[in-house]
């Protein structure tokens, strides 16, 4: 059995989001005892509403960081109405534009006052670009090892919670060595990489070169309103309404990457496929999957 040792627990929470997540329904949407709402359809919001039950109460300060979206504000406005739906108003729009901004004393205290941080999506590049190495990251990165912070993150912002980090690549051609292009993630998930909008959009290849190129990273491919719930750095619960893939390349018998050039296919034999459901967990430590209630 393959295991790695996670050097230090961090005490933060994940939640990690594979992207389009429910929102909840405002409250003038529903008129209790009006027969005209009955057949309304009702958004179920579990992500969202877990998120905030992990707060510290409805005066709990969140910050919606929107940097990886090319519309800031019109991201911002959106969780923003989610929340204050769900009873939360202290919420911020902590966008940073550029790597000065986020590095300023300003920023860096709003890290230290908020219990809540929710990265929207966008480009992931764009958001490991500007936060990359910042003042803002490192003191991210603090919370998030020495207190009880929530940090979750959809779609790219799912992305860039990993050490490793996909952040180019076509999903037809993804089976072609080099198409699949990475970099550096936040790093609050190690061993791991991760793909979101997964089945939607057909990404199986793309986590497969992954997997493949470093059998030691596992794969998580999360479907659309799907997340990781992770506390004490491991993965505690599928939470959402879709699926979770995970490829695990440890039992990789052979594969002609190392062997190949650019641009040629990739040939892999036994790579291993797992599926996961809401309810599921997953122990990184160990890569076993518990179906349902332990």
């Amino acid at each position: 059995m393959y295991i790695f040792t996670i050097m230090k627990k961090p005490k933060g929470i994940l939640i990690v989001i594979g992207g389009e997540v429910a929102l909840p329904l405002s409250n003038e949407s529903e008129t209790p005892g009006d027969n005209r709402n009955d057949d309304k359809p009702k958004t179920n919001a579990a992500i969202l509403s877990k998120f905030c039950e992990l707060l510290p109460g409805e005066k709990a300060r969140i910050e919606i960081i929107p940097t990886a979206s090319g519309v800031p504000k019109e991201s911002f406005s959106r969780y923003k109405d989610a929340f204050k739906n769900l009873g939360f108003e202290n919420v911020g729009n902590l966008d940073m534009r550029t790597r000065q901004d986020a590095s300023s004393p300003a920023k860096i205290k709003r890290v230290h006052e908020a219990d809540g941080f929710l990265f929207t999506g966008g480009d992931q590049l764009r958001l490991t670009t500007v936060l990359g190495g910042t003042s803002f990251l490192k003191a991210l990165s603090e919370k998030y090892m020495e207190t009880s912070v929530v940090i979750a993150g959809t779609s790219a912002g799912a992305m860039a919670m990993s050490d490793t980090m996909i952040y180019e690549g076509s999903s037809y051609e993804a089976m072609r060595k080099g198409e699949v292009k990475f970099s550096s993630g936040f790093g609050f998930l190690n061993n791991v990489i991760i793909d979101t909008h997964f089945v939607k959009r057909g990404r199986f290849g793309r986590l497969f070169q992954a997997v493949t190129s470093n059998p030691a990273v596992l794969g998580i491919g999360l479907g659309e309103d799907t997340s990781l719930l992770v506390k004490n750095g491991d993965i505690k619960e599928v939470i959402g309404s879709g699926l979770i893939i995970v490829v695990d390349g440890t039992t990789i018998r052979y594969t002609n990457m190392a062997a190949i050039s650019e641009g040629e296919m990739i040939s892999v034999e036994n790579i291993s496929l797992h599926v996961m459901v809401p309810g599921d967990k997953l122990h990184l430590s160990e890569r076993k999957i518990v179906h349902g209630i332990e």
